[in-house]
């Protein structure tokens, strides 16, 4: 994205975050990319219990509306996708943790080494993972990289 793109993002973000929020969505990600003649503008969206199809549609009114009101896009066409955070995305901030409180996830660490493990608890400044069967805290500053893993045979707990 270039510079001038990332400005736009940043703004867009900053003109959708109350009125998301409005609605217990968080805006995650905004991206900006050429398409021929036209641009893409990817708006991923999360909350607390996931986010449902009813909530990407309510989403998608609500940043058309916000879009239609400003000139943050310009004239230049484009194409708007809202869409849910996906799994390939980093855990980078508390919530991230919070929301996947239970799901596996591959942690690299600034000191060097990756360690997997079940998140069992987090707060604003620290994970707890369950590591072959021991409680390990991390401070979210130790993490320079942690990834959701996907789980296809998980037992449920129920």
């Amino acid at each position: 994205m270039s510079a001038s793109q990332a400005a736009t993002a940043e703004r867009i973000e900053a003109e959708l975050t109350g009125p998301l929020g409005a609605l217990g969505l968080d805006v995650e990600a905004v991206e900006i990319t050429p398409a021929g003649k036209r641009r893409v503008l990817r708006i991923a969206v999360d909350k607390d219990g996931g986010v449902t199809l009813d909530d990407v549609a309510a989403a998608t009114r609500t940043v058309n509306e916000v879009l239609d009101d400003s000139d943050v896009m310009g004239e230049q066409p484009y194409t708007l996708e809202v869409t849910s955070r996906g799994v390939d995305r980093p855990l980078t901030l508390p919530r991230h943790w919070r929301r996947n409180e239970s799901r596996l996830v591959k942690v690299s660490l600034h000191e060097g080494g990756d360690l997997t493990g079940r998140i069992t608890s987090s707060d604003d400044d620290a994970v707890t993972l369950e590591v072959d069967g021991t409680q390990r805290e991390l401070a979210y500053a130790d993490v320079k990289k942690a990834l959701v893993q996907i789980e296809f045979n998980r037992k449920s707990e129920d």
